[in-house]
């Protein structure tokens, strides 16, 4: 006699009645799935969505659920192997799209659902093989956890992980459950809070993979652990201390969040107390406080930021046609300019890093050898891999000719001048059709366009600090850039795995333009004397990952002050007039870098001044300095400096850290009315 899935009540004990309609609704013929069973009595079972990547929503689980029936009872199978048909994703995790038009109910019903599959999968009596070959995020790695044996392909689009915490919920098809009974308390938290993404290689060194291999020798490999004893959990001791373990982990992430991220310290909770007890009763946990985490905003505008993130990632340009750059130039080897060049190696570009001084080039090399062996360190790089970055950069202080590089990156100090004097020089050296890029941060494109023949090549790059880590790349256009030009800029920017947002030439171009008034009003309310830690703790409160006065001294106060004086004579009327920058400047308290700015920084420690305990706080503080940062990107917008409201919230998050869960300064004042959308 069959059973069926309503026959285990260990998961579906008390679920709800629309789960049992889904489970026993009509049965669609295999649209997802294909199972083959082998002479060796090898179940292989692949995954091959009709979408562009294999995603789990109702439909697939129902699909995976009958093909588990099918092997339940079939004598000849003698273990499964999972594995997908997609060439760079395994499964790419729950369908976020769908699940984003559901009401919390159905999205409680396929929460359910994904977990009484998953269990039936674990509860098979014979061996499981999960074959990684590609992306294997959230449902994509829980549906791994659920098999005895996980094997990766060591290809660069393998990455494991679980992200749910960076959506505003939390693994709860198993992976709060399985993760640390597999790892460990300590190294499951680390991984589910962190929403970290980890390649082959770092993924079998936490434990996530029992053996790693070439994508040719996956199938071998699945072969011969089909013969082998199932893999027996490892005894880890912080697992007894997962009370205490978790009680201070959700202390030290309500000091570092301010309790702004709830799927942070229930995902905490839950791992702390899913560790023990039966797999059903840890389900639960699972399945509770996702129902509780959907019922707020944040988990709807994360994933709204997630879906626009992913399309400015992938979307082509709307004309124009764009090259492959194979060699590229970077002029400056200060630390934008190693920052460019180390990132455009990493990613297959062969660099060409100049300099006027052979000791900056020297200099320039060693920040890029830390990089690499950095990243080497934290696994996030193989050794063949960092041995092929620094295989890729050349360096000279000569005046070559550069007529075989489709790419030059100018990164020299930000004068007008000098940057001038640069593009004339390349002029003469570069091939006719050579994109001429700048990385300037305030300075006019245009401006610096007129120093070269065919301005319609040259196009603004704008890379954050540090270039390793900062997601965020803006492309500066002019009315006359080719579209060849913008086409290959744009390429070229998700190719290094960055998000490009494409920006007027306009003074502070978006970022910087939106900031600035934020910044220099967060001044002008210290000189009229709010102390530092008022103002910065305000922001904080807010959700900034750093006070703006902090944020100054880490940018610099120079810096800072020449940005400002050029958005000032821009626009005039609209920002707080002050002199305490450049006093600060001219007394050679720089920030951070001279160990002096509104902080004192000793031994990498930053001091605030002290305060006089009896001021009264200025309530109002955070209000006021978000309300200038929407205020600012609503102007943007109506000036059409970028596209649309989208890419203002999205540059907003990646390059100055907006608090992700409001969704950005547009999203933010549409919600809350703060200011007229």
């Amino acid at each position: 006699m069959k059973t069926c899935l309503s026959d285990r009540p260990d998961v579906l004990h008390d679920a709800p009645h629309a789960l049992w309609e889904i489970i026993h609704g009509h049965h669609h013929p295999a649209r997802h799935f294909k199972l083959d069973v082998d002479g060796d009595g090898i179940a292989w079972l692949v995954f091959d969505s009709p979408k562009a990547a294999n995603v789990w929503n109702e439909e697939p689980l129902r699909e995976f659920n009958h093909h588990l029936e099918s092997i339940e009872h079939d004598t000849r199978v003698k273990a499964l192997v999972l594995r997908s048909a997609k060439e760079r994703i395994f499964v790419a995790g729950a369908d976020l799209k769908a699940i984003r038009r559901m009401p919390p109910a159905r999205v409680n019903d396929l929460i359910w659902l994904g977990q009484a599959v998953f269990d039936r999968l674990a509860r098979l009596k014979v061996p499981k093989i999960a074959a990684i070959h590609g992306a294997a995020m959230g449902g994509g790695f829980e549906v791994a956890l659920a098999c005895d044996w996980r094997i990766a392909s060591d290809h660069d689009s393998t990455k494991i992980g679980l992200p749910e915490t960076q959506l505003g919920i939390l693994p709860a098809w198993g992976g709060s459950t399985r993760l640390p009974r597999l790892i460990g308390v300590r190294r499951a938290l680390d991984l589910i809070t962190s929403g970290k993404l980890l390649n082959a290689s770092a993924a079998k060194h936490a434990g996530l993979v029992h053996h790693v291999t070439a994508p040719e020798n996956l199938d071998k490999l699945a072969r011969r652990l089909a013969r082998e004893k199932r893999p027996a959990l490892r005894f880890h001791l912080d697992n007894l201390f997962s009370g205490l373990i978790g009680h201070f982990a959700i202390k030290k992430a309500l000091e570092k969040t301010r309790g702004l991220y709830p799927a942070v310290t229930k995902a905490i909770d839950v791992v702390a107390h899913a560790v023990h007890g039966e797999i059903d009763e840890g389900l639960k946990l699972e399945r509770d406080a996702v129902a509780e985490l959907i019922k707020g905003s944040d988990s709807a505008r994360l994933i709204d930021l997630f879906f626009k993130r992913e399309e400015a990632s992938k979307r082509p340009a709307a004309t124009g046609t764009a090259i492959h750059v194979h060699d590229a130039v970077v002029i400056g080897a200060g630390v934008m300019g190693a920052g460019i060049a180390h990132t455009l190696a990493s990613r297959g570009v062969h660099v060409l890093m100049t300099d006027v001084a052979s000791d900056s080039l020297a200099r320039g090399l060693e920040r890029i050898h830390g990089l690499v062996s950095d990243a080497t360190r934290r696994r996030l790089v193989t050794r063949v891999q960092a041995r092929d970055t620094l295989d890729r950069i050349a360096t000279t202080t000569e005046k070559v000719p550069l007529t075989r590089h489709h790419l030059v990156i100018e990164a020299a100090t930000e004068n007008m001048e000098l940057k001038k004097k640069i593009f004339s020089d390349l002029a003469a050296r570069v091939s006719g059709d050579t994109i001429l890029a700048t990385n300037t941060s305030a300075l006019s494109v245009a401006e610096l366009a007129k120093s070269v023949p065919h301005p319609q090549r040259v196009i603004g790059l704008h890379f954050f600090n540090p270039v390793h880590r900062m997601p965020l790349v803006e492309i500066i256009t002019l009315p006359e850039t080719a579209p060849d030009v913008l086409a290959t800029a744009i390429t070229f920017v998700q190719r290094l795995g960055k998000t490009p947002v494409v920006v007027k030439d306009s003074p502070g171009f978006l970022v910087n333009r939106i900031l600035v008034p934020y910044l220099m009003e967060a001044v002008r309310l210290h000189e009229s004397g709010v102390p530092v830690k008022d103002i910065d703790d305000a922001m904080l409160e807010f959700g900034m990952p750093m006070g703006p006065l902090r944020l100054l001294d880490e940018i610099g106060l120079d810096v800072a002050a020449h940005v400002a004086q050029t958005l000032a004579a821009a626009f005039p009327d609209r920002f707080p007039k002050s002199d305490m920058l450049d006093k600060r400047v001219a007394a050679g308290h720089l920030g951070k870098k001279s160990g002096q700015g509104f902080y004192r920084y000793e031994n990498g420690r930053e001091i605030a001044p002290a305060t006089h305990h009896d001021l009264p706080r200025h309530e109002s503080i955070g209000t006021n300095l978000a309300l200038l940062l929407s205020q600012e990107a609503m102007r943007c917008l109506k000036e059409g400096i970028a596209r649309n409201a989208d890419d203002i919230d999205l540059a907003m998050v990646l390059g100055t850290g907006y608090p992700p869960f409001r969704g950005g300064p547009i999203t933010f004042a549409r919600d809350t009315g703060i200011v007229d959308y």
